[in-house]
């Protein structure tokens, strides 16, 4: 039976159709294997966290709802002859490599980036006999899981896999990173859409959720001791994220190995707070705004008034210490100096201390980002913080690159880790075009739409020194929402997302070696996309089905 096994098994021809992203090792065959009545899944060690029964449960539970029937014309009808006469496996065993330390999924999240243990080990032979998974973590273990389910499909009443036998060895990562930003203070988003939001990252693997919460436009989160900036500052007391609600979110995505980055930007992006605290907000909502911010309304923290300053750092440690994760973002983007050149009690302060803006704005960042790292947290900014400004930052901080892909190499110079969200590739917003009223022939700022086949072609290493990459941890896709909201944010998201998600997990070649292509990608990714319709999740189609159904007949 080995030997049969060992011919059935060779390195897998491309397309594969089912998995995202698609494992770094990678065997199959062509055989097709159905799924026992009683198929089960054991925790074959002791101790086994009570997470990773639940997510076990929720594989089952996916296995069995998904009743996604194969992307082939016909729809996997032409499958029933084979099902018919195929095998039917009955058991997963899960278990820990020996010596493994057990701890839950959601502790495993959030370890700090490049500690964290995502590997797997998977098994699935063709003669209905036990599939196993290993790994060196529960959070591997979970990663294995969600593998484990894109090799089902349905066909009438039976769930069915085509690609048997499969073996994968040691799969894990590129890159710790693998990240979404979503921006809930433009517009709102209920606990249950961001719950939605990370059931869709799960799936492809993402690592961080980049929960950009707060702006000038709203200040949703409630910050114990400081309610009064939420009450005052959120468009409602319905719209916004009590204490629970955000340990709800952030125990949802820890579970499902995601690790939640909250940001509040500062010291622009700051105007919301004007409504509590308005002592601590230059130019709020003037109306004037295209002098003094980025888009409306305006308003920045007073940085050089030291009320400001021990104001900032007290709310940052009150919300950063309820946080399990080891990161936490101050922003620091489009800073308007403008602003504080028209704001009278910044101009005073400045003239008392005898400083700059540019060395008050040091003095800002120094004090806030000691409020974290006294905490253990390492600060992340924008990239303006490392590249336009004169700031101290720690030798820890993560910058994102966002203006522009190109910028992520003079980043790296300067020995700061990065997270590539550069604007060319990765915002999703843009091509809608432009928002601002009365601008009736506008377009976005950052046109043209990208397309999840431009994000695909990324190249984390372009430009970056070899002696540098190992400050690379990975990169996002990020949803700024002027016009986006709860009813179109699955559309606008998925699948476009999962493109970088395979990007940073699978890196720059495939299971065979060959590289990365949109050409073979497509197949797995109309699979991915049509998996996550089956569970809820409105992500808009790709091509016609016609094109779904017959890979490459609609390529260029």
């Amino acid at each position: 039976m080995q030997l049969i096994q060992a011919l059935l098994l060779f390195t897998v021809p491309l397309p594969v159709f089912s998995l995202w992203p698609i494992p770094r090792s990678l065997q199959t065959g062509t055989s097709f294997l159905k799924l026992s009545s009683g198929f089960d899944i054991s925790l074959d060690f002791d101790n086994a966290p009570s997470d990773l029964s639940d997510a076990t449960s929720r594989t089952l539970t996916h296995i069995r709802s998904d009743k996604l029937e194969r992307l082939t014309v016909g729809r996997g009808a032409n499958d029933a002859k084979a099902i018919s006469s195929a095998p039917s496996i009955s058991r997963l065993s899960v278990s820990l490599s020996k010596g493994a330390t057990v701890r839950p999924i959601a502790q495993e999240a959030v370890q700090p980036l490049g500690k964290r243990s995502e590997g797997y080990s998977l098994t699935v032979p063709a003669d209905g006999s036990q599939a196993t998974l290993t790994a060196n973590s529960t959070l591997g273990l979970l990663r294995g899981l969600t593998t484990f389910e894109q090799l089902w499909y349905t066909q009438g009443d039976t769930i069915y896999a085509f690609q048997t036998p499969v073996k994968i060895t040691n799969d894990a990562p590129a890159y710790p990173y693998r990240g979404l930003m979503l921006d809930t203070a433009r517009n709102f988003f209920a606990v249950a859409d961001i719950k939605r939001t990370l059931d869709a990252m799960s799936m492809v693997k993402m690592s961080m959720f980049h929960w950009h919460v707060t702006d000038s436009q709203s200040f949703p989160l409630e910050i114990p001791g400081f309610t009064d900036i939420a009450q005052k500052g959120a468009y409602s007391t319905t719209q916004l994220y009590s204490t629970s609600d955000v340990q709800s979110i952030v125990s949802y995505a820890a579970q499902r190995g995601i690790d939640v980055l909250v940001e509040i930007d500062m010291p622009g992006h700051s105007g919301s707070i004007s409504a509590a605290r308005p002592e601590h907000i230059a130019c709020p909502q003037s109306p004037d705004w295209s002098s003094v911010a980025g888009e409306p309304p305006s308003g920045q923290l007073r940085l050089a008034a030291p009320a400001t300053i021990n104001f900032t750092a007290s709310m940052l440690t009150a919300i950063a210490k309820t946080l399990p994760s080891t990161l936490f973002s101050t922003g620091g983007d489009e800073v308007n100096d403008n602003c504080y050149a028209q704001d009278a009690p910044t101009q005073a302060e400045l003239k008392a201390s005898n400083q700059t803006l540019e060395q008050a704005l040091d003095t800002f960042t120094k004090a806030t980002h000691k409020s974290l790292i006294d905490l253990g947290k390492t600060p992340v900014v924008w990239e303006e913080m490392a590249l336009e400004h004169n700031v101290t930052l720690a030798n820890q901080t993560v910058v994102i690159v966002w203006i522009s892909s190109q910028n992520a190499a003079a980043v790296a110079a300067k020995n700061l880790h990065v997270v590539h969200g550069p604007s060319d590739y990765f915002y999703l917003d843009c091509g809608a075009g432009e928002w601002i009223g009365n601008d009736p022939s506008g377009n976005s700022w950052c046109d043209p739409f990208k397309t999840w086949q431009k994000a695909y072609t990324f190249n984390p290493l372009a430009n970056i020194p070899a002696q540098k990459t190992p400050l690379i941890l990975g990169g996002q896709q990020l949803l700024w929402t002027e016009q986006s909201s709860p009813e179109n944010v699955d559309s606008i998201v998925w699948p476009r997302a999962a493109s970088s998600a395979e990007v940073f997990w699978t890196g720059p070649t495939l299971p065979d070696g060959t590289p990365l292509s949109v050409e073979t990608a497509l197949p797995r990714l109309h699979d991915i996309r049509y998996r996550m319709v089956q569970r809820g999740i409105k992500a808009i189609a790709l091509q016609p089905q016609w094109c779904a159904l017959r890979p490459g007949a609609c390529d260029g």
